[in-house]
């Protein structure tokens, strides 16, 4: 780890007067780690722990914003979110371990990297180690040929194959949050579908904010009246272990017809991955196995799979009909 400057900001004002060059830090659950590897190497740290931006709360329209400060524990067991955002609630609480949760952030989670341990070692990008066009754009992809059993089928490129490890964002995607920002140019509204984005020829931008800019605030819209939402995650063990496959599912049945739906996948794309398609094969549909079949196959039909990670195919297939299964009983 580098040497770097410290500071610590009492309002949003005084944090983005110093972001030049430096990075924003709030649990540091991710970033410190990364700084440990070298993978991240800011000239300074500006502490957020302070600012007011650490409460969840009902807005005039019906919906909830989310304070880019509020701790992933306390997100999870809000009753408000339980009670019209389950979905949300299930995934935060399948992520990580309670220590973990309990010092995370909304806006961190948002912003978590790639767990590729390529792109985590050391040496990724420099002479004589492994490639990571991450790290060093141009230097290759030591995963499309290596170990690659965690890694994405959906929303992949020639230069990165690298998974999107969040669980939140994957509940999110599927509810259709939005993201609000601030910085040097001022404040800014980003639809979460935008906020992410794929590699595609440089996968080194992974989101779309500007140099110095703060999330503050992550809302969700009104809750569909009559609709229910799942969130399932499968993976190698019980807990504290990320996706081989997920999925979060917000869906509407009346008269036996699946009236509403969104779907997202986890541990697949490159990013939160929202199925179109998958919901399109839903809407007027009966609730029945076979539909339920159709939307999977729809929603991994661009699925292109490396070496190890083939059965993250069939797996994401059988997790999206579980989902919708369990989101329609």
């Amino acid at each position: 780890m580098q040497t770097f400057q410290y500071t610590k900001a009492a309002s949003i004002d005084k944090a983005l007067g110093a972001a030049s060059g430096a990075k924003f830090i709030a649990g540091g659950t991710t970033l410190v780690d990364l700084m440990k590897l070298s993978v991240e190497k800011p000239s300074g740290l500006v502490d957020i722990n302070l600012l007011p931006l650490d409460k969840v709360e009902t807005l005039p329209n019906g919906g909830l914003r989310i304070g880019a400060m509020v701790r992933n524990s306390d997100l999870a067991w809000n009753a408000e979110v339980q009670k019209n955002y389950a979905v949300l609630s299930q995934a935060l609480l399948s992520g990580a371990s309670p220590q973990l949760r309990n010092m995370a952030t909304t806006g961190g989670n948002l912003l978590q990297r790639t767990r590729c341990v390529y792109f985590r070692e050391p040496s990724a990008g420099t002479p004589g180690g492994y490639g990571c066009n991450k790290r060093t754009p141009g230097s290759g992809c030591a995963a499309m040929e290596g170990f690659n059993r965690m890694h994405a089928v959906l929303g992949t490129s020639d230069k990165c194959i690298a998974t999107h490890p969040s669980d939140m964002c994957v509940a999110m995607a599927a509810l259709e949050a939005t993201i609000q920002t601030e910085g040097p140019k001022g404040k800014r509204t980003i639809a979460f579908a935008d906020f992410h984005k794929v590699p595609g020829d440089t996968p080194h931008l992974e989101n779309a904010l500007e140099p110095g800019e703060l999330v503050t605030y992550v809302d969700l819209p009104k809750p569909v009246e009559g609709a229910k939402s799942v969130y399932l995650k499968l993976r190698d063990r019980a807990s504290y272990e990320f996706a081989l496959a997920s999925c979060a599912v917000v869906a509407k049945v009346e008269g036996g017809r699946i009236r509403y739906a969104r779907v997202a996948m986890g541990g697949v794309g490159t990013k939160p991955w929202r199925s179109h398609e998958a919901e399109a094969a839903l809407m007027g549909k009966a609730a029945n196995a076979e539909t339920f079949r159709h939307a999977a196959e729809a929603a991994l039909k661009d699925a292109k799979p490396h070496g190890e990670n083939a059965f993250k195919v069939e797996l994401a297939k059988r997790c999206v009909v579980r989902t919708l299964k369990m989101a329609t009983a």
